[in-house]
Formats: structure tokens, sequence, C-alpha cells
């Protein structure tokens, strides 16, 4: 029985990712942020690292760019976009018609960032294929750290941009409520800086940020220098913002537009 009901509960959020991907087909803007500015920003930051003392840190130009690469992708294409795709169908309406239906929250908030979480995921995929060509970088030598690193900041991406969709007002202000933590991330979670390079107080503050982590485990799994121990740190700090992320959509994400 349970497993009829598992059944149902993936066709249901099957059949909502399919409506909300025929929709970010048709936004121009959407497409534009998602899928090719994460492509264009490792290039531009490119330089900038080449001109990075790297020596002593073990990294290399390649597994400075390959993550953080990854890490624009998180930022633009799941968590921006999904922030916009959230307060659009809260203010139309579309997230309480939902409700009033068979699916549950769980599986509409799901269902709704199956695609961006999708875009992600195959962005990334082309992201490494891309910078292992151009870049020669090596296989990695703890894929399952990539790998693991990877799923927790789609998840968390995506239960960031929940929370930050319950505190935006309107579509137009959502790339205002957005940025923040995108300017934060891109300058202290390692995307364009390794934290190797920061002052040591600095970079334990870094650390905590909600996408320090993640980086710190796909590097760590091209890089092959995160032993077991080490590991245990960006991964508790991962799960606690998932956890997090959890508790904070259940608290207070909204259903039903802003007044």
């Amino acid at each position: 029985m349970s497993v009829v009901v598992d059944r149902m509960a993936v066709g249901r959020m099957k059949s909502l990712a399919r409506a909300e991907l025929t929709l970010f087909g048709r936004s121009r803007g959407m497409i534009v942020t998602a899928v090719f500015m994460p492509l264009v920003l490792p290039l531009s930051v490119r330089a900038v690292v080449e001109d990075m003392d790297l020596k002593g840190t073990g990294l290399s130009v390649g597994t400075v760019l390959l993550p953080g690469a990854i890490g624009f992708s998180l930022l633009f294409a799941v968590y921006s976009a999904l922030v916009g795709v959230f307060v659009a169908r809260r203010e139309e309406l579309v997230l309480k018609r939902l409700r009033t239906g068979e699916l549950r929250d769980g599986e509409i908030i799901a269902g709704t960032a199956l695609p961006a979480v999708t875009t992600g995921l195959v962005q990334s995929l082309v992201l490494v294929a891309a910078c292992t060509a151009l870049l020669d970088i090596p296989a990695p030598k703890a894929p399952h750290l990539a790998v693991l690193g990877l799923l927790l900041g789609l998840a968390t991406s995506a239960l960031l941009a929940a929370v930050t969709a319950a505190f935006t007002r309107t579509v137009e202000s959502a790339q205002v409520t957005a940025l923040p933590l995108v300017l934060v991330a891109m300058a202290g979670s390692g995307m364009t800086v390794p934290l190797e390079l920061l002052p040591d107080r600095m970079a334990s503050v870094c650390e905590l940020l909600p996408l320090t982590p993640v980086i710190t485990l796909i590097r760590g799994g091209w890089t092959g220098e995160l032993s077991a121990y080490e590991t245990i740190g960006p991964l508790m700090t991962a799960l606690a913002w998932a956890a997090a992320g959890v508790f904070a959509v259940g608290r207070w994400f909204r259903w039903e537009p802003r007044r």
C-alpha cells in the first residue's frame, strides 16, 4: 500500500514539474539567469584565479575554477531562479490552488523546484566536462565527496530559495532579496577566492556560510586531500544548513500572496 502511495506522490510531482518546466522555457529572463550566466561567470574570473599565488595550497587553477563554477550554477540556476519561481506562483495563487488538491505541501515545493534543480545538476555535469577538457583537470580522487557535495548543494540551494521567497513581496523584488546571499557566497564561500588564501580568522567565519561546505566537499573530491576527519566538519555544517532550511520552510513559507 505504501509503495502505491509513493508512486502516486512521485507521479503528482512529475506532473507539476512538467508544468513548471514549460513555464521555465517561456521565460527568456529566467533562461538567461539560470542557464547562460553560470556558464559565463567562470570564464570572467579565470584571469583573476591565474594571478593568485596558489603555491603551498595544494590547489591549481582548475581545482579553484571548477568548484567555483558549480557554485555559480547553484546560486543562479537553482537559488536565484527558484526565489522568483516561488514568489511568482504564490502571487498568482497557484500554490494556494495546488494545496486544495491531492498534492501535499512537500510535494508542491519539491515539484516546483525540480526543473531548476535538474537544470543545476545538468549544468554542473556540463561544467565538469568542459573544465576537464579546457583546464586539463585530472579525474576526481574522491568522487564520492564531489557527488555528496553537489547533492547537498542542490538541496540547500532549493531550501534557501523557498525561505527567501517567504520574505519577498513581489516578483520584481526577488532579485533584490536574493542578492545578499549571492554576494556573500561568491565572496566568502571559496568560489572565487579559496579559503586557504584568507586570514585564518576570516576563513573560520566563512566556513560557516551555507555553500562553503559544499564547495569544500566538491574541491576535496578532486584534490583528494580531505581526510575522513576533515570531512566531518563540512559535512555536519552542510547537513545543519539543510535541516535549518527544512525547519524554516515549514515555519515561514507563505502559500498566499503577501499583503
